[in-house]
């Protein structure tokens, strides 16, 4: 059966000393599990790996069941292919080209949200930041970096995210996991 290169995006790991996910491990719990070149970016919750297995929601279980097992506390995981996340890199409607990669993130979701979701939000409230909506993904524009975003803070709230699992990378992180998927073996 032919193997296909997937990412790992795990949510809320190895911030401020919680949920401690050593990347060492979970390149080992990869393994353990059947997949092949495992590798992690950075130590945020990024893994690239490879497998036969062809169902993304079914990878992110099993791997939410490993980490449960293995650290002894649950993470959300969502498991995308690598030409999803390269349409998303494609697809993003800010130009990406001319922007810091601290200045647009993509938060990543479990399923399809669509513009309702967020009906409730001023966004001109917020400008110059915005947000566009994709394909199980929202790009957000916040030109002096998330920290210090307004509209970052408002799109977290429970009211936009609830009901799915939501996890954010700045662009640079975005482009890598392309990259990193890409070169994965076929």
């Amino acid at each position: 059966m032919a193997t296909k290169a997937y990412a790992a995006l795990l949510r809320g790991i190895n911030v401020s000393g919680h949920k401690k996910v050593p990347m060492a491990e979970l390149r080992t719990l990869l393994t353990e599990l059947g997949h092949g070149d495992a590798r992690t970016y950075l130590q945020s919750g990024n893994a690239v790996f490879t497998s036969a297995l062809g169902d993304e929601k079914a990878l992110a279980a099993q791997l939410e069941q490993a980490i449960e097992e293995h650290f002894g506390f649950g993470v959300d995981v969502l498991v995308r292919d690598h030409a999803y996340l390269k349409a998303v890199a494609d697809t993003c409607p800010f130009p990406a080209a001319s922007l810091e990669g601290r200045q647009l993130h993509v938060t990543y979701f479990s399923e399809p949200v669509t513009a309702s979701r967020f009906a409730s939000l001023d966004a001109a409230r917020y400008l110059p930041e915005e947000f566009r909506l994709g394909d199980r993904a929202l790009y957000l524009y916040a030109p002096d970096g998330l920290g210090r975003s307004k509209l970052a803070e408002a799109l977290a709230k429970p009211a936009h995210t609830k009901g799915v699992i939501a996890t954010s990378r700045n662009w640079n992180t975005v482009v890598k996991l392309v990259e990193l998927t890409r070169a994965q073996p076929a």
